[in-house]
Protein backbone atom coordinates (compact mmCIF):
# COMPACT_ATOMS: atom_id res chain seq x y z
CA UNK A 1 0.00 0.00 0.00
CA UNK A 2 2.77 2.20 1.03
CA UNK A 3 4.57 1.98 -2.61
CA UNK A 4 1.48 2.74 -4.59
CA UNK A 5 0.65 5.86 -2.69
CA UNK A 6 4.33 6.90 -3.51
CA UNK A 7 3.81 5.91 -6.82
CA UNK A 8 0.10 8.26 -6.86
CA UNK A 9 2.28 10.72 -5.29
CA UNK A 10 5.42 10.79 -7.90
CA UNK A 11 2.29 10.73 -11.12
CA UNK A 12 0.80 14.18 -9.36
CA UNK A 13 4.07 15.40 -9.76
CA UNK A 14 5.50 15.26 -6.24
CA UNK A 15 9.27 14.63 -5.42
CA UNK A 16 9.81 11.51 -3.08
CA UNK A 17 12.90 11.35 -1.53
CA UNK A 18 11.87 8.57 1.15
CA UNK A 19 9.13 6.76 2.34
CA UNK A 20 8.95 4.88 5.67
CA UNK A 21 6.63 1.83 7.17
CA UNK A 22 6.15 2.02 10.90
CA UNK A 23 4.04 0.27 13.23
CA UNK A 24 2.59 1.55 16.73
CA UNK A 25 1.44 4.63 17.78
CA UNK A 26 1.09 7.00 14.93
CA UNK A 27 1.66 9.94 17.04
CA UNK A 28 4.90 8.27 18.44
CA UNK A 29 6.36 6.48 15.59
CA UNK A 30 5.94 9.72 14.06
CA UNK A 31 7.67 12.09 16.27
CA UNK A 32 10.60 9.01 16.93
CA UNK A 33 11.06 8.80 12.64
CA UNK A 34 11.74 12.70 12.38
CA UNK A 35 14.17 12.55 15.38
CA UNK A 36 16.22 9.39 13.95
CA UNK A 37 16.39 10.83 10.33
CA UNK A 38 17.39 14.63 11.77
CA UNK A 39 14.12 16.05 10.11
CA UNK A 40 13.18 20.13 9.99
CA UNK A 41 9.67 19.90 9.74
CA UNK A 42 6.99 17.87 10.47
CA UNK A 43 4.12 18.42 7.86
CA UNK A 44 0.77 16.16 8.50
CA UNK A 45 -2.58 16.13 7.78
CA UNK A 46 -5.61 16.63 10.34
CA UNK A 47 -9.25 15.11 9.65
CA UNK A 48 -10.67 18.11 12.48
CA UNK A 49 -12.32 15.76 14.75
CA UNK A 50 -15.41 16.89 16.61
CA UNK A 51 -14.95 17.96 20.14
CA UNK A 52 -16.19 14.59 21.70
CA UNK A 53 -14.46 12.65 19.33
CA UNK A 54 -11.06 14.48 20.02
CA UNK A 55 -11.97 13.59 23.56
CA UNK A 56 -12.46 10.03 22.86
CA UNK A 57 -9.61 9.18 20.95
CA UNK A 58 -7.07 11.76 21.23
CA UNK A 59 -5.65 13.94 18.41
CA UNK A 60 -2.43 12.78 16.63
CA UNK A 61 -1.81 16.07 15.49
CA UNK A 62 -1.98 17.43 19.27
CA UNK A 63 0.69 14.99 20.49
CA UNK A 64 2.65 15.29 17.84
CA UNK A 65 2.90 18.96 18.12
CA UNK A 66 3.37 18.52 21.83
CA UNK A 67 6.39 15.96 21.77
CA UNK A 68 8.44 16.94 18.40
CA UNK A 69 11.53 18.08 18.57
CA UNK A 70 11.24 20.21 15.73
CA UNK A 71 8.29 22.46 14.43
CA UNK A 72 5.34 20.97 13.17
CA UNK A 73 3.12 22.16 10.42
CA UNK A 74 -0.65 20.39 10.58
CA UNK A 75 -2.63 20.89 7.95
CA UNK A 76 -6.33 20.40 7.74
CA UNK A 77 -8.00 18.33 5.09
Amino acid sequence: MLEEQVENAKAAGADIAQAHLRMGRPDAEVVALAEEIGAGLIVLGSRGLGGMKRVLMGSVSDSVVRHAHCPVLVVRW
